[in-house]
C-alpha cells in the first residue's frame, strides 16, 4: 500500500485485531503494410519499353518485374542508399531480393497465368500504370528496420538515465559503516489503534515493555486518529490512552507517549483534509490541545499526501509548534523522503499526478518547525536489497544535510511485509535499511547526538524484524 493507505486513518491490526486504516502515508509501432497489386503480363508478350503515362514511382522505388522481364539496371533517382545497402543502388538490392525471394517468382507465376489479352489491356489503360506499380519489397523491410532502429534509440534514451541512478545506489551501498554509528537512544516505534480503543491489556504492555528493553527506542508514535476530515477529533478515538500512558510509565520509565494524528489530505482529490482553511488549521489546534490535556506527551503528525512547498502546512505547524511548547510536549512529524533527483518531484508529479517526494529546500524548512522528524523511507520501489539499501543511505545524507542539530532526525524502518509495485518484500529489508542509515550517518555526519531510527509497525513486525534492528543498530 502507499504510505497514505498505510497510515491515514488506521485504527488496528490486520487478522487477529481487526484494524482500522492507519494515517498518512510515498506511474507504456509498427507502421501499416499495404499490398499494392501487381499488373499481371500475358504468357509470351514483351512488355512496352517505351515509359507508359502514369504518376513517377516514389523516390528510391524500383519498376516491379513481371515474368520474363529483364531488370532495368538504371538506378531510379531517389535519396542516397542507406548505410546497410552501401556500394550499390536500392535498385539493384530490390532486384537481388526479388531474385533470391521464391515468394516473388510465385507471385511472377501467378501474374503470367492472368491469360491472354492482360497485356493488352495494360497497353490501352493508360492509368493502370501508375495505379498497379508495386513498390519493391525490400523498401517495407528496410522501413521496418529504421523503426526497430529508431525504438531501440529511444528505449536507450529512456533507460540510460534511470541505470545510471541505479548503479550509483549499488555503489552508494558499498563500503564500511563508521564505528559508533548505532542507536543514540532516540528510536521509536509506530504502535496501532489498538492500544488505545481497549483491545489491550496490561500484559500487552509488558509484553511490550520486555520487548524495548535494552533497545535504543524512546518514543511510542501511538495511533490516535484519524482526525476528522473538518480537523476535529472525537474523544472516543482515544478512550483508552490514560490508562496506555500510565501502564507504559510504570513499565518503561522515560519512553514517551505521543499521539499520532493523521488524515488524508485534499491535496490530490476533492475528499479530504482541506489544509488551506483557516478553520480546518484552527481545528486541529484544538484537537491537539485535547489529546495534550489527556496525557500524551507529545503529538506527531502524518498527514498525506503532502506536496512539496505547501505553505499551509509550515503555517500549522508553527502554531502547532507554539501549543506543544507551551505544554512542555514534543512535535513530531512523518515526512516525505526527499528528491532523489534535484526536481523529481515535479517530474513525477506531472507525469503520475503524485508528487511523492519532496524538494531537499522543503525538507529543512518542515525541520526546523518540529523537534522530531522521521522519514518515511519505505515503499521506495526498489527491486533489490543492495539498491534499496544504497537508496536509504542516499535518503539519510539528503536529510542529514538540512536538519538541524537541534532537532532528532529518524529515519523509518520497514517493518512490514507487503509485495507491490512500491515496496517488495525481498528487497526492503530492515538489515539493508539500517546498513544503508549506517552509510549514510558515516558519509555525512557520524557524530550527531540528535538521531535514530523509527520502526513501522509493531503490528506486522516479525523476530526477524526485530532481531535484525537489535544486532544490526541496537546493539553497541
Amino acid at each position: 500500500m502507499d504510505d497514505e493507505e498505510k497510515k491515514s486513518g488506521i485504527t488496528g491490526e490486520p487478522d487477529a485485531e481487526p484494524t482500522a486504516a492507519e494515517s498518512g502515508g510515498q506511474a507504456r509501432p509498427d507502421g501499416p503494410k499495404t499490398d499494392v497489386p501487381t499488373q499481371p503480363v500475358a504468357p509470351g508478350a514483351r512488355p512496352d519499353k517505351k515509359d507508359s503515362p502514369g504518376a513517377d514511382p516514389a523516390p528510391g522505388a524500383a519498376p516491379a518485374l513481371g515474368a520474363g522481364t529483364a531488370p532495368d539496371r538504371v538506378p531510379a533517382p531517389g535519396p542516397e542508399p542507406a548505410p546497410e545497402a552501401a556500394g550499390g543502388s536500392r535498385v539493384a538490392e530490390a532486384e537481388a531480393e526479388a531474385e533470391a525471394d521464391p515468394e516473388a517468382d510465385c507471385e511472377a507465376g501467378a501474374e503470367a497465368e492472368a491469360g491472354p489479352g492482360a497485356g493488352a489491356e495494360a497497353e490501352t489503360d493508360p492509368e493502370a500504370g501508375a495505379d498497379s506499380a508495386p513498390a519493391p519489397r525490400g523498401a517495407p523491410r528496410r522501413r521496418r528496420r529504421r523503426l526497430l532502429r529508431y525504438t531501440l534509440v529511444a528505449l536507450a534514451l529512456l533507460l540510460l538515465p534511470l541505470l545510471t541512478a541505479e548503479t550509483a545506489l549499488r555503489l552508494n551501498y558499498t563500503g564500511d559503516p563508521a564505528p559508533g554509528t548505532r542507536t543514540r537512544h532516540r528510536d521509536a516505534l509506530w504502535l496501532g489503534h489498538a492500544w488505545v480503543d481497549g483491545r489491550k491489556t496490561d500484559r500487552d504492555v509488558e509484553a511490550l515493555a520486555g520487548r524495548l528493553r535494552g533497545t535504543g527506542i524512546r518514543d511510542l508514535y501511538v495511533h490516535s486518529g484519524p482526525l476528522e476530515h473538518d480537523g476535529t477529533l472525537p474523544a472516543s478515538a482515544y478512550r483508552k490512552a490514560r490508562w496506555l500512558i500510565a501502564a507504559v510509565h510504570r513499565e518503561l520509565p522515560g519512553v514517551r507517549v505521543q499521539a499520532w494524528l493523521g488524515d488524508k489530505l485534499a491535496s490530490e482529490s476533492p475528499d479530504g483534509l482541506r489544509l488551506d482553511r483557516a478553520a480546518t488549521r484552527t481545528a486541529v489546534l484544538a484537537s491537539t490541545r485535547r489529546i495534550l490535556d489527556a496525557g500524551f506527551q507529545g503529538a506527531h503528525f502524518d498527514l498525506e499526501p503532502l506536496h512539496s512547498g505547501d505553505q499551509d502546512y509550515l503555517a500549522l505547524l508553527d502554531d502547532l509548534r507554539t501549543l506543544t511548547h507551551a505544554h512542555h510536549a514534543v512535535l513530531s512529524v512523518a515526512a516525505h523522503q526527499i528528491d532523489p533527483l534535484p526536481g523529481f518531484h515535479s517530474f513525477w508529479g506531472t507525469t503520475t499526478g503524485h508528487p511523492k517526494w519532496w524538494s531537499q529546500a522543503y525538507f529543512g524548512q518542515v525541520a526546523r518547525r518540529v523537534d522530531q522528524i522521521a522519514v518515511m523511507s519505505y515503499d521506495t520501489m526498489q527491486p533489490l536489497q543492495s539498491l534499496y539499501g544504497g537508496y536509504v543511505a542516499q535518503q539519510t545524507s539528503l536529510a542529514l544535510e538540512v536538519t538541524p542539530d537541534s532537532t532528532d532526525l529518524l529515519m523509518g524502518l520497514p517493518f512490514y511485509h507487503e509485495n507491490r509495485f512500491g515496496h517488495w518484500e525481498h528487497a526492503e529489508t530492515v538489515p539493508a535499511a539500517v546498513r544503508g542509515v549506517r552509510l549514510g550517518l558515516s558519509r555525512t555526519d557520524a557524530g550527531r547526538e540528535n538521531f535514530g531510527v523509527a520502526a513501522y509497525v509493531d503490528f506486522a513486525a516479525t523476530e526477524e524484524d526485530w532481531t535484525a534492528y537489535r544486532k544490526d543498530w541496537a546493539q553497541p
